[in-house]
């Protein structure tokens, strides 16, 4: 292709989606251009920028004609089947109607009122942000709006330009700042009437609208002028940056995802004893179970430790050497949580404000407190005043945290409290472990249920109607598998990954630090081109 123009096709990148991203603000970049070439105009304070001499700004209000309202509870019989299109029906990428709803009069409320007819342009003036847009493809019998848009045609212009404009960076941010009402956030007609378009000839339009047609599904024409050559060059040379930017952009969303696969392999190599050298102190795993044993027996016998029932041996068939070749040390061994653990208890989630603790104030954790690396003490609700905190409630630095119920990715989370300056409780949706202080590091428990060797196990005792509430049960937890290497084996294996996450710490932040500057940089080359 000639004039500059390339195929420019990135994979995992599609042209279209890229552009219908920007069109927008390259549709307003061309109307500035085109001023700044052909325009001698004299441009009031109230309009936005210079246009060429052939054209005029008007506002909607003067040359809008707005869609018919129909009091269809008043006009229609109640078992009138009415063709209804609200916002929900607005394909937002596409800027059609997916499927108006076929209810009748009876069942809809009175804001469905638009009359919708072929080539009328709706404009939701809820969520303006959205860009909820779509033009009226075709004639139905009773095809009704809801009032939430403002819907309208203009005779002196084509509703794709129409569209265009509504989608440029200066509508986008008159609407912005105009923008009011906290569950329904809208701008009225009135405001929508007000605002600027500009108005080309038509044979102007034309020309404009076979080059947008054309840039969209990349087959611009070699050696055609649609328009004016060089602010065609122009803009697209401002997509190939867009391309660029979004070529970067996903590189850098799969090295990020390459750290989290390290970090993953990191975790499935300590559980299998690759991470560093075996103990030589002549403990071993069975053995350090015995003393955990007995540690528990003597709790039991003053009374400090509830007996629970025996949990059952591990079945062959439970170690997932075979499934996933997990194989661990042979100085290792395999036991259940709960026979390495003292208990399990859990928390209350009371009335809250929704906002964190500060000062003395005393707040339960959310869920998203717990982390798989880290236990972020900000996640929290402050408590009422008047509750008063059960002991068995309160976190403490040390507490190995799981969560127990909500969506199916946050279920099975396992943290180690390492740091804690705030007043906080857990709530009926995490669980603490409780443990032995001197036979078991609790960030090794942390580690060990959080690797993807054992998060099978986890997802297995899982029970729920759909993966966006699902819950395990305490008793299960406690019969998860897990492998024990002697103490100062645990405390080595911790030791080591903790120096290799701080790599990969730092390496995730510098690619989130590549991916601001990279959006940064296309953000400037947007706002730098409309500047020109």
């Amino acid at each position: 292709m000639s004039r500059g123009r390339k195929k420019i096709t990135p994979n995992g990148l599609d042209w279209e989606s890229l552009f219908n991203k920007s069109v927008g603000s390259y549709f307003e970049y061309i109307i500035h251009s085109l001023g700044q070439k052909y325009s001698n105009q004299v441009v009031s304070e109230n309009t936005p920028f210079p246009l060429p001499n052939d054209w005029t700004w008007s506002k909607f209000a003067d040359i809008a004609e707005l869609a018919d309202n129909l009091n269809i509870e008043a006009k229609l019989p109640p078992e009138t089947l009415i063709h209804y299109v609200d916002i929900d029906a607005i394909d937002n990428n596409a800027y059609r109607i997916r499927e108006p709803k076929l209810k009748t009069v009876s069942e809809l409320s009175s804001r469905a009122r638009r009359v919708l007819k072929k080539g009328y342009l709706m404009y939701s003036l809820v969520r303006p942000y959205l860009n909820n847009i779509a033009i009226v493809e075709e004639d139905k019998e009773y095809y009704i709006g809801s009032t939430g848009f403002a819907v309208f045609k203009i005779n002196q212009l084509d509703s794709q330009f129409i569209k265009l404009w509504l989608l440029s960076d200066y509508v986008k941010a008159r609407f912005l700042d105009m923008i009011s009402g906290f569950n329904s956030p809208s701008i009225t007609m009135e405001q929508f009437l007000t605002t600027w378009i500009p108005v080309p000839p038509l044979e102007v339009q034309t020309k404009l609208l076979d080059f947008v047609d054309a840039f969209q599904s990349n087959t611009i024409v070699s050696d055609k002028a649609y328009f004016d050559s060089e602010t065609e060059e122009n803009v697209l040379e401002l997509h190939e940056s867009q391309l660029m930017c979004n070529q970067l952009s996903t590189e850098l969303t799969h090295q990020l995802d390459l750290v989290k696969q390290l970090r993953q392999s990191f975790l499935r190599e300590a559980m299998q004893g690759k991470l560093v050298e075996p103990n030589n102190d002549g403990e071993t795993g069975q053995q350090l179970l015995e003393k955990i044993k007995v540690e528990k027996a003597q709790l039991i016998a003053a009374k400090k430790l509830k007996k629970e029932k025996d949990l059952p041996p591990i079945k062959a068939e439970e170690i997932p050497g075979a499934a996933f070749r997990f194989d661990i040390p042979e100085h290792w061994t395999w036991c259940r949580l709960g026979e390495v653990i003292y208990d399990t208890e859990g928390g209350k989630s009371p009335n809250c404000l929704h906002q964190p603790v500060v000062n003395d104030e005393w707040g339960v954790i959310k869920t998203t407190a717990i982390q798989e690396m880290s236990f972020l003490q900000d996640e929290n609700k402050v408590l009422p005043s008047n509750f008063i905190v059960n002991e068995q409630y309160k976190i403490f630095e040390g507490d190995v945290l799981i969560t127990r119920a909500g969506p199916k990715n946050r279920v099975g989370i396992v943290c180690c409290v390492e740091h804690l300056s705030k007043n906080l409780m857990l709530s009926d949706k995490t669980i603490r472990i409780k443990h032995s202080k001197e036979l078991l590091n609790p960030k090794f428990i942390a580690l060990a249920l959080n690797s993807p060797l054992l998060k099978p196990f986890i997802e297995n005792k899982m029970v729920g109607m759909a993966d966006s509430q699902v819950n395990i049960s305490q008793d299960n937890m406690k019969a998860l598998p897990i492998p024990l290497p002697p103490l100062s084996e645990q405390r080595r294996i911790v030791e080591k990954l903790e120096s290799l996450m701080q790599t990969c710490d730092a390496l995730e932040a510098s690619i989130k630090s590549s991916q601001v500057q990279n959006q940064q940089l296309l953000q400037q080359v947007l706002r730098e081109a409309l500047r020109k």
